[in-house]
């Protein structure tokens, strides 16, 4: 079974970080030169959240706030799912599912490790698909037969 770590090794390590005191302007100026979608928020080499496209137009455009003024710190998420670097790939599946989040934040104990994106647990189904797959027919199999009897 495929888990968080093996997802974090087939990654390059973290570049797209900003600080916490950065202006809008300058993390969607990043994000747009790393063609990435967020922006991991580090403060003295500690995590303090993540700024996200949906972050900016959520809560700096639809508030009216500007982003040559704004700093990241006032419309980072702070509030996203963890998971443990032994946690399985389906899992991860369910808690972007079931939190409606394109991001899982990877701590081991108390240290960040890094983010788990959407398109990381796609990527890995489509390249182990045979035995996602097959796993999950097993158990849809072994669920409908309880059902019958």
């Amino acid at each position: 079974m495929r888990t968080v770590t093996d997802i974090l090794e087939s990654k390059s390590p973290a570049f797209n970080t900003i600080s916490p005191n950065a202006k809008v302007i300058e993390a969607l100026q990043m994000m747009n030169s790393v063609n990435l979608s967020y922006l991991i928020v580090m403060k003295d080499n500690n995590f303090s959240g993540i700024f996200s496209e949906r972050d900016y137009s959520r809560n700096v455009i639809l508030k009216g706030l500007h982003s040559d003024s704004c700093p990241v710190s006032e419309v980072m998420s702070t509030s996203l799912p963890v998971v443990d670097l032994h946690e399985s790939v389906e899992k991860c599946m369910q808690l972007l599912n079931s939190h409606k989040t394109r991001y899982l934040l990877a701590f081991d104990n108390k240290a960040f490790r890094g983010v788990i994106t959407i398109n990381d647990v796609l990527r890995e189904a489509i390249a182990n698909k045979e035995s996602i797959f097959d796993e999950v027919a097993m158990r849809e199999a072994a669920e409908m037969q309880d059902h019958v009897f």
